[in-house]
């Protein structure tokens, strides 16, 4: 395995561990890329490793990474190896500031939560969050997913907003952009933001229905029975 990351232009004395997080992070962009969730170059991936962060780099498609091709920032948020790190750098570094025990992140614009981001907050559930609880399987994976303000994507007052949003909430939908999800690792990150996709997708198809939604009562056991 060393020997294909080397010609990947992995130098040779990393670790063994972050080998193996590079290979994972580029199974999870292949992975969401098949699956349709990261259209073009759209979305991006970090995950936290002992001297630092890897991030997907900027205008790189998720489906087509090479492991020595993914960005490393060191503890100080500089680039020190690969190639430049998505223009969302300091959006991802702001979320792992609040939420220290959290090690990866994944962004996408997926269609489903994109076109909730983008509708009139009138339509929203609530103040709260942008999706109601349709299953307790949102509830479980994502739980509330407040709407972050528009701000240009790369822009650090982004960032800065971001903050506040993520300090509660593992998940939040930035308006007319998409959605930011972290997780205690790469799989669980993956997760959540999969459910939050496919919960976007229902809530938008039962438009128009009288929809069945979880209880508060209902919400609280999912809640106490699966802490996040």
């Amino acid at each position: 395995r060393r020997t294909g990351l080397l010609h990947q232009g992995v130098p040779a004395a990393m670790s063994d561990k972050e080998s193996k997080m590079r290979e994972a992070i580029c199974a999870l962009g292949a992975k969401l890329a098949a699956r349709g969730l990261c259209p073009g170059t759209s979305g991006n991936i970090s995950a936290r490793i002992d001297d630092g962060w890897l991030m997907t780099p900027t205008n790189s498609s998720l489906g087509d990474l090479l492991p020595g091709q993914l960005s490393k920032l060191d503890l100080a948020g500089k680039h020190v190896g690969g190639d430049p790190p998505t223009k969302e750098a300091l959006l991802h570094r702001s979320v792992y500031d609040v939420r220290p025990k959290d090690g990866a992140i994944v962004h996408l614009h997926s269609t489903h939560a994109v076109a909730i981001s983008c509708l009139d907050p009138s339509c929203h559930h609530n103040k709260e969050t942008t999706l109601p609880p349709i299953t307790p399987y949102f509830v479980m994976r994502v739980g509330k997913l407040p709407l972050v303000p528009y701000f240009k994507p790369g822009d650090p007052k982004l960032a800065d907003a971001i903050r506040d949003y993520a300090k509660g909430h593992r998940a939040v939908l930035l308006a007319n952009h998409g959605p930011v999800v972290a997780g205690t690792s790469l799989s669980a990150a993956s997760a959540s933001i999969e459910e939050l996709e496919e919960t976007a997708k229902l809530h938008l198809l039962l438009q128009g229905f009288k929809v069945r939604l979880l209880s508060d009562a209902q919400v609280r056991e999912v809640e106490e029975a699966f802490p996040s």
